[in-house]
């Protein structure tokens, strides 16, 4: 688990390289999907931080260009995010969009908070860190990707990611400018699609770049209260030039209540005995 390679964030506290273990446990094949989450939201009549605060944020590029011009407001360190009145998940970028035409792709604009209490309804709970980096990786031993060493095998594009110049230029190379479905491109060693890129996911820990240093070697998790949680995967806005961070080893964190629409999350649980 963990990292020593070039290229990667060590404020972020991706290294060093170890040896943990985990126990057995169960993972979803795909991110939560719109579908998904539609039906969680229907039976418990569920509202989200995001429906909650009144806004989301969205990505300038995806945020039609009156809408863009009436909002006005960008955030400074970040200009390419939009705070959009109204968006959350069943209206990503905002009044008049929908997900009737993406019911298949990851559910987004989810807190951790949300994220939690879909688990709750589901009878399942967010990955640790090291339950998510271990079933990203696939089987594979000290990868930088899911498939291997290199981002694009044989000129094929394993994942959803930036593609041109961020963050002006979007020549979606790899098929899809915003979301992909859930199941898109080949899965890894476990039939796990979309470990990286398409939407950053939400896993249970406490973030901290100090997590390699103070966690344990057997099942870990950071149980220290922190102001974020961990977000692991990297998403479609991820990029060499600004955020690589579409490795299995990269790391990132939110606050709890934040949501954007490149953020969502899968589950797991833990795997049953089978001894009587």
């Amino acid at each position: 688990m963990g990292s020593a390679e070039p290229g990667r964030f060590p404020a972020d506290g991706e290294g060093p390289a170890r040896n943990v273990s985990v126990s057995p446990f169960e993972i979803s094949c795909h991110a939560v999907t719109n579908a998904q989450f539609g039906e969680f939201v229907r039976e418990t009549g569920y509202t989200t931080d995001a429906e909650r605060f009144g806004w989301s944020f969205v990505f300038e590029m995806l945020v039609q260009p009156e809408l863009r011009q009436e909002i006005g407001r960008v955030v400074a360190d970040t200009p390419w995010w939009i705070p959009v009145p109204h968006a959350y998940w069943a209206q990503p970028e905002g009044p008049h969009s929908t997900v009737l035409e993406r019911l298949d792709h990851p559910v987004v604009h989810v807190s951790w908070n949300d994220a939690k209490a879909y688990c709750t309804w589901a009878h399942a709970r967010l990955p640790t860190e090291a339950e998510w980096e271990f079933a990203a990786r696939g089987g594979l031993d000290r990868k930088i990707y899911p498939w291997s060493d290199e981002l694009l095998p044989a000129g094929n594009h394993r994942c959803n990611i930036w593609q041109g110049q961020f963050p002006t230029i979007n020549t979606a190379e790899d098929g899809f400018v915003g979301t992909a479905p859930a199941n898109a491109y080949e899965p890894n060693g476990y039939g796990l699609f979309c470990t990286v890129g398409n939407v950053w996911e939400w896993c249970e820990d406490f973030f901290s770049p100090g997590y390699h240093h103070t966690t344990a070697s057997v099942d870990p998790i950071n149980i220290e209260p922190t102001a974020s949680r961990s977000l692991r995967g990297g998403s479609f806005l991820c990029h060499d030039s600004y955020c690589n961070r579409y490795r299995v080893a990269a790391r990132s964190s939110n606050t709890p209540d934040s949501s954007a629409s490149n953020i969502g999350f899968r589950v797991v649980r833990d795997k049953a005995s089978n001894s009587a």
